[in-house]
């Protein structure tokens, strides 16, 4: 008997897009009040990237101190932790501080972003935020650590 197989190719591109999709989401710009105190009594003293993932999740990366980097998940609304890695660093730690991630999302506000995605940081002091509007337009938002002015906005 000869039988038959068919087989479903699905493009990678494809596959990758969905993965994309489901792995981040959007928090009200509030909703870092609940992260930021999850966070803290978690001991992060410096944040590099803070990321909202689907089903109430965030993801934090950045430093415990000067010798020790993190990245945590846990819920938004409890606290409970889903995820830890801890990594002992010699590069010192570098990052937002609580009052940088506060004043930076207090601009996207004022931009017009109502929810976020995700902000974080490079070692040159340039904060991104991603997040969406009140019309579930995309906002991309840049500005340099420690500045109220906005270095640059895309609207999608």
């Amino acid at each position: 008997m000869n039988t038959m197989k068919k087989m479903l190719l699905i493009p990678t591109s494809a596959l990758l897009l969905a993965a994309g999709s489901a792995q981040a989401d959007y928090a009200p710009i509030d909703s870092i009040d609940n992260i930021l105190t999850h966070a803290t009594e978690y001991g992060f003293t410096q944040y590099e990237e803070i990321q909202v993932k689907s089903r109430g999740r965030a993801e934090v990366e950045g430093w415990l101190d000067d010798e020790w980097y993190a990245d945590v998940e846990f819920s938004i609304d409890n606290g409970e932790m889903l995820k830890e890695e801890r990594k002992r660093l010699i590069t010192g730690a570098w990052g937002m501080s609580e009052d940088d991630v506060r004043q930076a999302l207090n601009v996207a506000q004022a931009e017009g972003m109502t929810e976020f995605e995700e902000i974080d940081i490079d070692k040159s002091g340039m904060i991104d935020i991603e997040g969406r509007d009140e019309n579930g337009r995309e906002l991309d938002i840049s500005l340099r650590q420690g500045s109220d002015q906005v270095s640059s906005i895309d609207r999608d």
